[in-house]
């Protein structure tokens, strides 16, 4: 076991109650980061957005999953698919950044690939004895669609999304996510190491400091609950004020009902999808690490179904739009801060607030994948 490694089981060893926050190897050891990169985003499940940004055949988008390139496209026949962004011939990298394509080209030598990955075409050779367009392919990649995310996982072993978020639809069954639509999304590069952003949502304990121009007021301390999670995800609920109308059930709405209707979930799913979902609006992380100092994240933002019919919708929803471009700003300097404090020298883990039980039941998972 690795220094850091055996840090992170002693930590989780003592009940939640006497509990510290993560010891500062984790975040800072590339040692440990090379762990986490064999041993979670190489096996577990990470999101790649949402299924309605590939509305079409040939859209597409990619990403570095644990070191390995990545397409997740949707096929000819309507199907979400991912494969291996890397051509069969001299392994070039194939396509950047998001987009629509009739087929896959690559730009070094021009072999073609189908959508389904199969091999269309290679030019110049017909002369190769051993050369076997039919038998050559862009491997696949495991992806499947849970309540409208895109999961992508290398590991063919990894139970399925359904199957292991269960708890999820079962705990919001009021709110399908499956219904709502992402008409907003960016990506950003942070200072700061992933796991950081990640407890930093995982718990609203810094809210009323570290939000305090914005969404700081919104709701209270003492109305914030924090209960036990499961191995897939932890979660905790807040209730807020009628300042967003859009974080509000929408006035068509009958099936929420009393405290429901105001009701803001922020549900951590593990390893890095972090999802604050409404009953209006939701919107979302996903984190991959970029060494320990920095984290990729995607964010994304949408509506619910009854509010993205109403013709005032636009508008709530530029408001919300601009609200958390400062939130994210707020978050990336705190988050940011805490980078720089975990290099001191001077530095140790404090005791967790009852409104960190989160944090704690991240480390914990994070414990039980790490090897010892």
């Amino acid at each position: 076991m690795t220094r850091p490694a055996k840090e992170l089981h002693d930590n989780v060893s003592v009940p939640f109650t006497r509990a510290k926050a993560m010891p500062k190897s984790v975040y800072v050891s590339e040692e440990f980061l090379a762990e986490e990169q064999r041993h979670v985003f190489a096996k577990d499940w990470i999101c790649a957005g949402r299924a309605e940004t590939l509305p079409n055949p040939g859209d597409y988008l990619t990403l570095t999953l644990a070191g390995e390139p990545v397409i997740v496209l949707r096929d000819r026949d309507g199907q979400v698919r991912a494969m291996s962004n890397v051509c069969r011939h001299r392994m070039s990298t194939l396509l950047e950044g998001r987009g629509h394509v009739r087929s896959i080209v690559c730009p070094y030598h021009a072999w073609t690939y189908n959508l389904d990955g199969s091999l269309r075409g290679a030019p110049a050779m017909t002369l190769n004895e051993g050369f076997c367009k039919e038998a050559t392919a862009l491997p696949a990649v495991r992806c499947e669609i849970w309540q409208g995310w895109i999961m992508v996982s290398l590991n063919k072993d990894a139970p399925s999304p359904e199957a292991a978020l269960k708890g999820v639809r079962e705990l919001i069954p009021n709110l399908d996510m499956s219904t709502y639509t992402e008409t907003y999304r960016e990506t950003f590069r942070w200072a700061t190491n992933w796991k950081v952003l990640a407890e930093n949502f995982m718990e609203s304990y810094h809210l009323p400091m570290c939000h305090a121009g914005t969404i700081g007021g919104a709701s209270k301390l003492e109305e914030m609950v924090c209960p036990e999670g499961t191995e897939a995800f932890n979660y905790h609920w807040i209730l807020k004020n009628d300042s967003v109308p859009l974080a509000l059930a929408h006035p068509s709405n009958t099936t929420l009902r009393g405290d429901d209707r105001r009701k803001t979930w922020l549900i951590s799913i593990y390893p890095s999808l972090l999802i604050t979902l409404t009953p209006g609006y939701f919107w979302y992380l996903s984190l991959t690490p970029d060494g320990p100092g920095h984290v990729n994240v995607l964010f994304g933002m949408g509506m619910s179904a009854d509010w993205l019919a109403d013709p005032i919708a636009p508008d709530h929803l530029a408001k919300v739009k601009a609200l958390l471009d400062d939130v994210n700003l707020e978050d990336k300097r705190c988050t940011e801060k805490v980078y720089l404090g975990l290099l001191s020298d001077l530095a140790e883990p404090g005791p967790l607030s009852h409104l960190e039980r989160p944090n704690y039941e991240f480390a914990q998972y994070l414990s039980s994948r790490i090897p010892a």
